[in-house]
């Protein structure tokens, strides 16, 4: 279980990755030592799984994102495995998705311009082994996009 305290760290820790242990421990009015102590019990128990910088990839000149969703032939038992291992090795793909139902995995493709988005689909997209059905579908606007706990 977090304390009050550990909740605390993590909000401010969510808000702002960057801050040092001081820092923290000066906001939530508890010791540096103690900070550090809590981060690493909390890194530990994997509440914690790391720091990483967010870069926007729109301000690099990626303007198309577009979601596909994959159904993919499961006459074949590895079928699952060999498809997310190609996938991974698409630069494009910046998320990997799996679902039970009748979509098994979704894609989160970046192009420069809808011209780039052709070529990744067919030397990339469609070369993915054992897909039965894809569905694309463009993406228009970011509405919310966060990724911090009510902690």
């Amino acid at each position: 279980m977090l304390s009050d305290e550990d909740r605390r760290i993590l909000r401010y820790l969510q808000a702002d990755p960057g801050l040092t242990a001081a820092d923290l421990a000066q906001r939530c009015r508890i010791s540096p030592q103690s900070v550090a102590r809590r981060l690493a019990r909390m890194e530990e128990q994997g509440v914690i799984l790391g720091r990483t910088e967010v870069i926007d990839w729109a301000a690099l000149g990626y303007a198309v994102e577009v979601s596909l969703r994959f159904t993919l032939d499961k006459t074949r038992g590895n079928a699952f495995d060999e498809f997310i291992a190609a996938a991974r090795a698409v630069p494009e793909v910046l998320e990997i998705q799996t679902f039970l139902g009748r979509v098994d995995v979704r894609l989160s493709v970046i192009a420069r311009d809808m011209v780039h988005y052709q070529q990744v689909y067919r030397d990339r997209i469609l070369t993915l082994p054992h897909i039965a059905d894809i569905q694309a579908l463009m993406h228009v606007a970011r509405i919310k996009s966060d990724e911090r706990l009510p902690v």
